[in-house]
């Protein structure tokens, strides 16, 4: 081969290497999850329409209902108007997600304990009815004359009871990661084990207290097998140093997590003002998502 056959040669290996990607910085791993909304509380005094129509124009994925809000999808509704609402989700294109029920299980009074544990199941019927995947519950602390160590016991108990209803009813139990030091990883790990119930995972609510060093790898570390749903709210906090939600989405995506992160931010909107943030958020969404 001649020294400008081997030159050529040369160089078109090299280009077809470059290619192939050899020798470059690996690609970035596009996010398989989705941004939604939980109705806390941007849309809260928005009828169920409206928040249709705005999700879907400003490209929020799917929806989690927090009871009491505006929206109306509650237990309440009846067989008719469960199909109607079922139809306008699907029209929408937007998805029905979930309800962000308010039952909690820390209680020292075994009677509100069972009243809760009943209140879901009303939810978990409700979800099942209009397609959705999941019912968000919550820790809400500890009971007075409880240790934490009873409360995550009696809490992982009653949960139990409630992933037999999800269980049954093909949908799932979401505990978010809420309360006064229940919200503490180690601690919803714990209520964790003292369920195992294979219907019933965590809400990740991207709590500041996740944050050590800098960092949430810790507590996300210890509940990543658990994680069935994911709030977050202010994403300018990654910029500010206050919660790193760009480490958030890259430990997602390492986990191969396909759901949605859903925004939960403590300021309602009127529609108009709420479209703008949305569509403000997703831009900032995106750009943190990338890695």
């Amino acid at each position: 081969m001649s020294a400008m056959n081997r030159r050529s040669f040369l160089s078109a290996t090299a280009g077809a290497a470059a290619l192939a990607g050899l020798g470059a910085a690996p690609a970035k791993t596009a996010p398989k999850f989705q941004l939604g909304t939980v109705t806390y509380n941007v849309p809260k005094d928005w009828d169920l329409p409206t928040l249709l129509s705005i999700c879907k124009e400003t490209g929020i994925a799917a929806v989690e209902c927090r009871t009491t809000h505006k929206h109306g999808v509650e237990p309440t509704l009846d067989a008719d108007d469960r199909k109607k609402v079922k139809q306008q989700f699907a029209d929408s294109g937007v998805r029905f997600w979930g309800s962000g029920s308010v039952c909690e299980f820390h209680s020292a009074d075994p009677a509100v304990v069972k009243k809760n544990i009943e209140d879901c199941k009303a939810f978990v019927k409700l979800v099942a009815d209009l397609g959705g995947k999941g019912v968000k519950v919550r820790p809400n602390g500890v009971a007075k004359g409880h240790t934490v160590e009873q409360a995550c016991e009696q809490i992982g108990k009653a949960l139990i009871q409630c992933g037999k209803a999800a269980e049954d009813a093909g949908i799932e139990i979401w505990v978010e990661v809420h309360g006064a030091v229940t919200q503490m990883p180690k601690n919803m790990k714990t209520i964790m084990d003292a369920c195992g119930h294979d219907s019933v995972g965590v809400t990740w609510n991207s709590n500041p207290t996740d944050v050590v060093n800098g960092s949430i790898a810790e507590g996300f570390d210890l509940l990543a097998k658990h994680i069935k749903s994911v709030h977050i709210n202010e994403l300018n906090n990654d910029k500010a140093g206050k919660y790193p939600y760009r480490e958030l989405f890259k430990k997602l995506t390492a986990i191969g997590y396909d759901r949605y992160t859903l925004i939960e931010i403590g300021q309602s909107y009127d529609p108009k003002a709420g479209k703008a943030y949305f569509e403000n958020y997703k831009k900032l969404w995106e750009e943190l998502a990338k890695g």
